[in-house]
């Protein structure tokens, strides 16, 4: 699948299990000044031994420009190329012959916003993922602008986890994006973290490791 715009050519990494052998996949989706080798040792900390990794890389280490509360219109073309390079990633899965129903998504900040962007429009295709992790992110766009999103993600396990000290994603905008995906027919988890900046917690490594126990 060809990626367009300013993340073009960008190939994703790959480790893990191979796509071929795996049984399941976890798409991992860095954030802004991350890197997607810096991805790994989430899923290695999770115990995904058994799952294909696949890492999509951003153009200079950033999916979009603005921050993910400014309208979307302000973060194109890069937003549409970003979404676009997931979705890249999840195909490369899916052609080896891993259900949808058995890929991951797990995104860190920059890449938690984007990861729960992609699955809130794949809802209006009847997704069904094997799960969401989404640490320290939300919903892309500004919260003053009502979202249309349709359709359903049947079930799909959904982890929006953040600290109530995270300087860059507003807890409000956390859980406004749960009742999205709870509108949506996903199977949210909600968790703010007393004390917490933008940093990842052993409680939400534990709950990716459950997600990819179910399917292992």
């Amino acid at each position: 699948m060809t990626v367009p715009g300013p993340h073009a050519g960008l190939a994703p990494l790959e480790a893990g299990v191979a796509l071929d052998r795996a049984s399941h996949a976890l798409v991992l989706v860095h954030g802004r000044g991350g890197s997607a080798e810096g991805m790994f040792p989430i899923a290695r900390a999770a115990r995904a031994t058994e799952a294909a990794l696949i890492a999509p890389v951003a153009a200079d280490d950033s999916w979009y420009p603005a921050r993910f509360l400014a309208p979307q219109a302000q973060n194109e073309p890069w937003l549409s190329s970003a979404l676009a390079a997931v979705d890249a990633a999840v195909a490369r899965a899916r052609d080896a012959g891993i259900a949808e129903s058995r890929i991951v998504l797990v995104g860190f900040s920059q890449g938690a916003c984007l990861s729960l962007e992609y699955a809130a429009r794949r809802a209006a295709r009847g997704a069904r993922f094997g799960a969401v992790a989404a640490f320290a992110g939300a919903l892309v766009g500004d919260p003053a602008v009502p979202r249309h999103d349709t359709g359903t993600l049947h079930g799909t396990p959904v982890l929006l986890a953040c600290g109530d000290a995270d300087a860059h994603i507003p807890e409000s905008s956390v859980r406004a994006s749960a009742e999205v995906f709870t509108a949506l027919g996903a199977a949210v988890d909600l968790r703010i973290y007393p004390r917490v900046g933008h940093d990842i917690v052993a409680d939400e490594i534990r709950w990716l490791s459950e997600q990819v126990a179910a399917l292992g």
